[in-house]
């Protein structure tokens, strides 16, 4: 049976998801520039799709947090939204690193963290509720191919 959604709470999840998304893109600087300056490896997307994928993206973990936080009589419900916090704040540094600082490699190790920690509350997530994790894995899969782009700008550039 499904629960009545509540429509501020969802909101909030999906805001504070957006927004730290926002804020990292704040203070990376002049990415776009950038981006466009770098040797890319092969399958490198334009840089306009970034700021369309994202945001989508976001929004599906937002709404993923928010399926788990009401799922309030699962015991590792806790540790799952903790983990979720904890992988979106890698996910905020990530850009950073790489963008405002370009150190190429030294972000190389920051999406391999991260794509550990997603995949690991994706998995919390779909045990805890199928929907939830389901919603997670295109962001599991963009942060794998973000991995691969990372790597052949760092070893091409």
């Amino acid at each position: 049976m499904m629960k009545k959604i509540n429509w501020f709470q969802l909101l909030v999840f999906v805001l504070i998801t957006e927004l730290a998304g926002v804020l990292s893109s704040s203070a990376s600087g002049n990415a776009g520039q950038i981006y466009t300056t770098l040797t890319k490896p092969p399958l490198s997307p334009p840089g306009w799709l970034f700021g369309v994928i994202w945001p989508v993206l976001y929004l599906l973990m937002g709404i993923a947090a928010y399926i788990i936080y009401q799922s309030r009589q699962i015991p590792d419900r806790e540790k799952a939204i903790n983990l979720y916090w904890i992988q979106l704040f890698v996910n905020f540094l990530w850009p950073i690193v790489f963008f405002r600082f370009e150190w190429y490699w030294l972000s190389v190790f920051v999406i391999l963290l991260l794509i550990v920690l997603v995949l690991i509350t994706t998995i919390w997530f779909y045990r805890i509720n199928k929907a939830a994790g389901l919603l997670m894995v295109p962001y599991l899969l963009w942060i794998i191919f973000a991995a691969y782009l990372n790597i052949g700008v760092a070893i091409l550039n």
